[in-house]
């Protein structure tokens, strides 16, 4: 269930809203703007406001052209809606394998998955981080 798109809106609706952007510097020179929100929408500058002049324009085009062809615009990630719940199924022999090592813990099955998630989420942010710099 993909719960970041919503119902579709007027072109002019996406258009309004404000998109987090990430700006790198490019290793050739430069800089890279991203927004992440909207796959492949990159854009590239000499300067930081440049790339910033460079992302508006491409995030434009990107929207222009994903409504164009009917496909669903992600709404920016601090519009989205999280419940903190959600469904994953699992092979039966994975679901055993978990409860094991959840009780060898000493903590109930949920419990257990927070944590282990919340090991591989941080390590890979920190990965990115890393890459980065």
């Amino acid at each position: 269930m993909n719960t970041n798109v919503v119902e579709r809106k007027p072109l002019e609706h996406y258009m309004n809203l404000k998109y987090p952007v990430t700006i790198h510097v490019a290793p050739e020179g430069g800089f890279v703007a991203e927004i992440e929100d909207l796959p492949g929408c990159l854009a590239q500058g000499e300067s930081i406001d440049e790339a910033y002049e460079e992302i508006e324009i491409a995030r434009k085009l990107w929207m222009e052209t994903t409504y164009e062809d009917g496909q669903d615009i992600p709404l920016p990630r601090d519009d989205r809606q999280y419940s903190g719940k959600f469904i994953i199924r699992v092979p039966k022999s994975l679901h055993r394998q978990l409860d094991l090592l959840a009780e060898r813990e000493g903590v109930s099955l949920n419990q257990y998955l927070v944590s282990e998630l919340s090991r591989v989420v941080g390590k890979e942010v920190n990965n990115k981080d890393k890459a980065r710099n």
